[in-house]
C-alpha cells in the first residue's frame, strides 16, 4: 500500500503527459482524417492515389515503426529536431488520422445522394452541402466508430515511451525498477487506463445521446 501511495504523484504526472498529447494528437488526427477524405472522395484522380497511398501505408505498417520512423529516422535527415514529445504527438496525430480518414468517408458515402442533389437544387454550393448537410449527419453516424478509434490511439500512447517520454506508462516503468514492487506499480497503472478509457466511454456515449436527440 505504501508503494502505491509514493508512485501515486507521480503517475498523476505521467498521466497529464498523456491526456496532453492525447487531446492534441486527436484534434489533429481529426483533422487529417477529413482531409484525407476529402481528397479520397474528391473527383481527381491524383487527389485519389496520394490519399490511398498515405492511408495504406499508415495502415500496412506497425505504430511502433511509424513512430521511430518519425522520432529517429527524420531526426537523423538533420532537417530538423523533433523533441520525444512532439515526435509522439505527430505520429500518434498520423496514425488516427489515416483511420479516421476511412472512417469519415464511409460516413460521408453513407449519406443518400439524393440529399446532395436538392441541397445543390436549393442554391448551395459543394462547400455549403458538405458543411451544412452532409458532414452534420455523417458526423452522427460515425460517432460511435470515432469513438472507438479514439480509445485505441489513446492506448497506442503508451508506446511513446520507448523513445522516453514521460507519460503514464513511462512512469510506471520508472516507479516499479525504483520500488522493486511492479505487481501493486502496474497493478494501479492498468486501473488508472482502465477509468480514464471508462470515463471517455461514457462521454462518448453522453455526446451520442446528444446528437440523436437533436
Amino acid at each position: 500500500m505504501q508503494t502505491i501511495i509514493n508512485a501515486f504523484p507521480y503517475l498523476m504526472e505521467g498521466l497529464q503527459v498523456t491526456l496532453y498529447i492525447f487531446g492534441i494528437a486527436i484534434v489533429l488526427g481529426f483533422l487529417i482524417g477529413l482531409v484525407v477524405a476529402l481528397m479520397r472522395l474528391a473527383p481527381f484522380k491524383i487527389l485519389n492515389w496520394i490519399a490511398k497511398i498515405f492511408v495504406d501505408a499508415i495502415r500496412g505498417t506497425p505504430f511502433i515503426v511509424q513512430l521511430f520512423f518519425i522520432y529517429f529516422g527524420l531526426n537523423s535527415l538533420g532537417f530538423f529536431s523533433l523533441d520525444n514529445t512532439t515526435a509522439g504527438i505527430v505520429t500518434v496525430a498520423i496514425n488516427a488520422g489515416a483511420y479516421f480518414s476511412e472512417i469519415i468517408r464511409a460516413g460521408i458515402q453513407s449519406i443518400d445522394k439524393g440529399q446532395t442533389e436538392a441541397a445543390r437544387s436549393l442554391g448551395l454550393n459543394s462547400t455549403q452541402t458538405m458543411r451544412h448537410i452532409i458532414l452534420p449527419q455523417a458526423f452522427r453516424r460515425m460517432l460511435p466508430t470515432i469513438t472507438n478509434q479514439a480509445i485505441i490511439s489513446l492506448k497506442d500512447t503508451s508506446l511513446l515511451s520507448v523513445i522516453g517520454v514521460a507519460d503514464l506508462t513511462q512512469e510506471g516503468r520508472i516507479q516499479a525498477s525504483a520500488t522493486f514492487d511492479a505487481f501493486n506499480v502496474y497493478l494501479i497503472l492498468g486501473i488508472i487506463y482502465f477509468i480514464v478509457i471508462y470515463l471517455l466511454s461514457m462521454l462518448a456515449s453522453f455526446v451520442e445521446r446528444k446528437f440523436v436527440l437533436r
